[in-house]
């Protein structure tokens, strides 16, 4: 905060809406502050006792107009200087009657001007800076000035307490200033925190959020790469023994298993979405193993250049559901007598995936919807990976999934996508025999 006050500034408190002081601690460490006036006020009707002039009657009147201090303090004082923002006409009407009365003590004895030192902090508190410092002047200076015109004393102890008046009113617009800006700093400080933990409350509402939907995310895609895939395939077949029972049994016979064990399949990718665990088909094998599986359900032939080595589980969990994204969708779209390759690339940091089908193409400019294809580049792109689809009408489609390997001694090249081994995967899709109906 600057050292430089400007008179408009804002009174002590800080906020202009009148109303409790924000949170306990003011109210704790104004604790402080009735113990510090206690011990003036005690300390000054002590003074007052001591002197031995003026009269008893002076003394005795003093000390009554220090008391009537204390209880205005206590009946309209502290309310005043514990509320945040008062109402500036309450706090005027505290400080004028308790100036008042300060003035008329010490106009009577001089020693009640230790009062003062009771009086300056509860004007910077209460009251906008430039009636605090025209109170200020007032407490210091009319005092003395009342004392002199009453008693008549000698010009030199006029002088001295003139002296000592010129002093406190500088020690007080000091001590005064001060306290503003510790008040406003304290303030400042306090908002600041309330910012903060507004702004934490937001940011951890926010995360919750986003996290959800970022899971709605991740299980949609691992349903529609999975389960959906499995019940098309289902129904495929079912409409192909429906074709088959009158005229090819044995036909019939071969989808009702093959209907049976992708059924089977469905249920263990089921169970492993619900558990968390990896897919099915890479369990107890590698990549390579994995994808000549879910390739030999689609009849398509696998490829694999390269040395084959183990991986981190994302990275596996994303090759494996990209290529069931890739055939299935060329299952659907290719046509029966389409051939589709699958070719598995180990290269010096980078895992390639390419689904290639030699089907009717289609225009990749073209608006398409469905969730496909942007779930497949979602999952590369959640490993730093890239998915390229190549396609024309009648001239086929490659699918290219480009995954960062870690280095050879075992730095990873690319974070690990969030849930590595909870996302299940499915597998069905098409029928294996690409003529059926």
């Amino acid at each position: 905060m600057s050292v430089d006050l400007s008179l408009e500034e804002p009174p002590g408190r800080v906020s202009a809406e009148p109303g409790p002081r924000d949170g306990d601690q003011w109210d704790r460490g104004f604790l402080l502050w009735d113990c510090y006036f206690a011990v003036v006020w005690v300390g000054t009707l002590v003074l007052t006792f001591s002197v031995e002039e003026p009269g008893g009657a002076a003394r005795a009147a003093a000390a009554a107009l220090v008391v009537l201090l204390l209880a205005w303090y206590v009946v309209s004082g502290r309310a005043v200087l514990l509320t945040e923002g008062a109402d500036q006409r309450r706090a005027v009407r505290y400080l004028t009657v308790a100036t008042a009365l300060f003035v008329a003590s010490g106009a009577l004895i001089t020693e009640t001007r230790l009062l003062t030192f009771a009086l300056v902090p509860q004007c910077f508190i209460a009251l906008r800076i430039r009636r605090a410092l025209v109170t200020l002047a007032v407490i210091n200076v009319v005092p003395v000035a009342g004392w002199a015109l009453l008693w008549r004393p000698d010009p030199q102890d006029v002088f001295l307490n003139s002296v000592g008046a010129v002093v406190s009113l500088v020690f007080g617009t000091a001590v005064g200033t001060w306290i503003i800006r510790i008040i406003a700093q304290s303030q400042e400080r306090a908002d600041l925190i309330a910012e903060l933990e507004a702004s934490r409350g937001e940011v951890a509402r926010l995360s919750a959020e986003r996290g959800a939907l970022a899971e709605r995310e991740r299980m949609s895609r691992e349903i529609h790469d999975t389960l959906a895939q499995g019940f098309t395939s289902l129904l495929m077949l079912v409409q192909a023994v429906d074709a088959e029972l009158d005229h090819d049994v044995a036909a019939a016979r071969r989808h009702l298993e093959l209907m049976q064990a992708t059924a089977r399949q469905n249920l263990a990718e089921a169970r492993s979405l619900v558990a968390g665990r990896a897919p099915d088909d890479l369990r107890g094998g590698s990549l390579p193993d994995a994808l000549r599986r879910v390739a030999a359900r689609h009849g398509a032939a696998v490829t694999v250049t390269g040395t084959a080595r183990p991986l981190p589980p994302g990275l596996e969990v994303v090759a494996l559901r990209s290529c069931q994204e890739a055939l299935a969708n060329a299952a659907k779209h290719a046509g029966a007598d389409a051939e589709v390759r699958v070719a598995l690339g180990y290269r010096p940091g980078e895992l390639t995936l390419a689904v290639t089908d030699s089907g009717c193409g289609f225009d990749t400019g073209a608006p398409h919807e469905g969730f496909g294809l942007r779930g497949l580049r979602t999952r590369a792109a959640e490993v730093s990976g890239t998915a390229e689809v190549v396609s024309a009408p009648g001239g086929g489609t490659t699918v290219t999934v480009r995954l960062p390997l870690p280095e050879p001694d075992g730095t990873p090249a690319a974070p690990e996508p969030p849930h590595p081994t909870a996302a299940p995967a499915p597998t069905p899709a098409a029928p294996s025999e690409r003529t059926a109906p």
